[in-house]
């Protein structure tokens, strides 16, 4: 290779430079994205699992109630319970 080729060379590397630079900077944001991204979709993902787990602790609640409480119909409380566990499922329709 003679100084005439990397005579050829140095502005070649030389715009690459800036061209490797933003496609550096592209790069970074797109990861940028992407993690928060997945952090609100974990954040989302939380909030069902939360909510689901309040459900089901207020249905064991009311389980409990029905077991230890002797002056309640059983039958009509479970008939109550069937009531609200399909009014949930219509809501989540």
């Amino acid at each position: 290779m003679g100084p005439a080729e990397i005579g050829a060379l140095i502005p070649v590397v030389a715009l690459c430079i800036p061209i490797v630079a933003i496609w550096t900077k592209h790069r970074q944001k797109i990861a940028e994205m992407q993690i928060k991204a997945t952090a609100e979709l974990s954040a989302e993902k939380a909030a069902q699992y939360a909510q689901h787990t309040r459900e089901l602790e207020e249905r064991v609640r009311v389980l409990e109630r029905i077991v230890t409480d002797k002056g309640f119909d059983t039958a009509a409380q479970i008939e109550a319970l069937r009531r609200d566990a399909s009014s949930l499922e219509d809501r989540r329709l």
